[in-house]
């Protein structure tokens, strides 16, 4: 079988392409421009173009896979249609992947999607499973965002945007928390539960939903579900009651648990953050109903140490350390900057680059709300993703709300205009967030290269 992939340089798109690779399809595929990715898919056996062309739809190609960012006037997805070649959204391909393993892990949420998995996925893989996992970042674990194995275990990430999870074939699922976002695609957060409703519902009846039990709307979800459902947090109520709450001088969350009455001792985390203590505790779920030995389990989510664009440490500069996040939703910038409070000894500035304007207008007020932890921010220009910039919202905006709330920001267009800011101004002892989904990551690299 010849399988296209229209997008094949994304994240989630390559990770299909490798599993098709090992299985032994031919395949090919396009995206705008060449990455590292495409140079890998390459080694191992791919036809990749660079620019989608209606000439590279072939008439040997046997089905079309394409990612949610595609429009439906591709040049290329035109002309598979007119050719009458079979054409299947990335998620419609994941979920029939799904269905070739007995246990299948779906990690769901607002936030946490990509370290829960990440934590989970290292369970497996040090306990010998040999699952094989899609993972939206890098996992220097496993060497990349994907690995193949041989065994009945998959386990991926589940995105609610345009209802995408709902195409999967779970056995297990995840549902780390549920908030407003992607409001380009749902209409309220009403509607973002009911997505997640039918989530629950793709179970079986021997199925595992692992919810967490903290979160209001999550509860809200759960009710008509027919399969075994495990809540998690800090609520006596749950059925995985977190308790004991520490960090040590690095925030490295410490925490015991108790699982259905069961004390099962203390867990100690390498990773910052109250949210990841949540994040574990979904992932030491899943390890307990998967039968891994709680011993392992203790060691080896110890040993998780993140994954590439969260709260990863890229170095320092006059001896401020430099660390970039993916964060990019209020929720997810209140715990990153509460986990920088932590080991902050000096000043905490945070560079913030908006994500999509759909988002950056509906949670224009979240958002000026969500620095607090911060001494110093800078806003850069929105990064657009899919979308265009129609002037309903500009970053200057949200600088000027953080200001009126009393928080010292300001807003600065170029990256490079950034850098020489934070060169000139940072001391020691301080600490540098970058945060966003887009490339601001390269801030962060231009400030190591002066040092």
């Amino acid at each position: 079988m010849h399988i296209y992939f229209i997008g094949i340089g994304g994240i989630n798109m390559s990770a299909l392409a490798k599993i098709c690779l090992s299985k032994g399809y031919t395949v090919s595929g396009s995206d705008v421009q060449y990455s590292k990715v495409i140079d890998s898919l390459k080694k191992q056996g791919a036809n990749i173009n660079i620019g989608h062309k209606k000439e590279n739809i072939t008439n040997d190609i046997d089905l079309i896979v394409y990612t949610a960012a595609i429009s439906e006037d591709n040049e290329e997805f035109v002309e598979a249609k007119n050719k009458n070649i079979k054409i299947m959204s990335r998620a419609k391909f994941l979920g029939e992947l799904m269905k070739d393993y007995k246990n299948s892990i779906a990690i769901a949420g607002t936030h946490g999607k990509t370290s829960t998995t990440s934590m989970i996925s290292l369970l497996f893989e040090l306990s010998n499973l040999d699952p094989t996992i899609l993972v939206g970042g890098h996992l220097k674990d496993i060497g990349g965002n994907t690995k193949i194995g041989k065994s009945e275990n998959f386990i991926t990430e589940a995105c609610e945007y345009v209802n995408s999870f709902l195409e999967f074939n779970p056995k297990i699922s995840v549902v780390l928390n549920i908030e407003a976002d992607h409001l380009d695609y749902f209409s309220n957060l009403d509607d973002i539960k009911s997505s997640f409703n039918k989530f629950g519902k793709l179970l079986p009846k021997d199925g595992y939903f692992i919810v967490n039990g903290d979160d209001k709307n999550c509860l809200d979800i759960i009710s008509d579900i027919n399969t075994n459902i495990i809540k998690y947090g800090q609520n006596e109520n749950n059925d995985v009651v977190i308790k004991n709450i520490k960090f040590n001088e690095m925030g490295h969350g410490i925490f015991s648990l108790k699982f259905k009455g069961k004390d099962l001792g203390e867990f100690k985390l390498s990773i910052p953050g109250i949210h990841n203590i949540y994040n574990a505790t979904a992932a030491i779920t899943v390890g307990i109903i998967s039968n891994i030995p709680i011993d392992k389990i203790k060691s080896n989510i110890s040993r998780y140490t993140g994954v590439g664009r969260r709260f990863e440490y890229k170095g320092k500069y006059k001896d401020a350390v430099i660390i970039d996040d993916y964060a990019h939703h209020p929720t997810e910038i209140k715990a990153t900057l509460s986990a920088a409070k932590n080991i902050c000894k000096g000043k905490l500035w945070c560079i913030f680059q908006p994500h999509t304007y759909t988002r950056t207008y509906a949670l224009l007020d979240e958002f000026s709300n969500s620095f607090f932890d911060a001494d110093k921010v800078i806003i850069t220009d929105i990064y657009a993703a899919r979308e265009k910039d129609t002037g309903i919202i500009h970053s200057s905006q949200l600088a000027d709300k953080l200001n009126e709330n009393n928080v010292d920001a300001l807003y600065i267009k170029s990256f490079n205009d950034i850098a020489k800011y934070i060169c000139d101004n940072v001391n020691k002892s301080d600490v540098v967030i970058t945060a966003g989904a887009g490339n601001v990551f390269k801030i962060a690299d231009i400030i190591l290269n002066e040092a």
